[in-house]
């Protein structure tokens, strides 16, 4: 039976919006493209008819995650009744983003085995993180465009690791020290040097 363009498309969105996360919740290799498939209700032959490889699909999918956090991090500083970057932040730090990796930041979640995957899905990655950073650089403070770009890069980087570091530890009480200082930390770091 052959199956419309539309559908096809639809599935194509489906594929990648699972990839996108059970990646971030199994890993890269922990997680085949037999258990992505099996999730959106497709057989594994089907997978070529819409991906080369799944070096492509792991290139769209972390690419999906990464517009996935922008367009959260949006909504939250649309929303936000106090300073944006604070806001951003304090989400980003929270218990619930280290407890739900799956739906959160794609670099906490993988940073590692991002440095490891091929120039494909580096270059999908780096078009992910230029999004975050020019929205970060929208909602940082500071009196130049200068300024707001590494007021934004001082942020992502120290919230990516202390998500990272806090994933690690088996420590609740430790892990509270980390989100809760870096969370305290950034916003302040950031106004001083505005």
């Amino acid at each position: 039976m052959k199956v419309s363009k539309e559908k096809m498309a639809e599935h194509r969105e489906q594929i990648i919006t699972a990839a996108a996360r059970r990646f971030r919740e199994g890993g890269f290799e922990s997680v085949s493209v037999a258990d992505i498939m099996k999730e959106v209700g497709l057989t594994h032959g089907g997978f070529y008819g819409h991906f080369g490889s799944k070096d492509e699909l792991v290139a769209l999918a972390s690419l999906r995650a990464l517009t996935e956090t922008v367009a959260k991090w949006q909504k939250l500083a649309d929303e936000a009744t106090g300073d944006r970057l604070e806001t951003v932040v304090d989400s980003y730090l929270s218990l619930r983003h280290h407890n739900h990796p799956e739906t959160g930041c794609l670099l906490a979640a993988l940073g590692s085995e991002l440095s490891r995957q091929p120039s494909a899905v580096k270059e999908a990655v780096t078009v992910g993180q230029r999004k975050i950073l020019d929205f970060l650089s929208g909602i940082a403070p500071g009196k130049t465009k200068a300024l707001r770009r590494k007021q934004a890069v001082v942020a992502l980087t120290a919230m990516v690791g202390a998500m990272t570091i806090a994933r690690a530890t088996s420590d609740p009480q430790f892990r509270q020290e980390i989100l809760g200082t870096v969370a305290e930390s950034v916003p302040n770091s950031v106004r001083a040097t505005s």
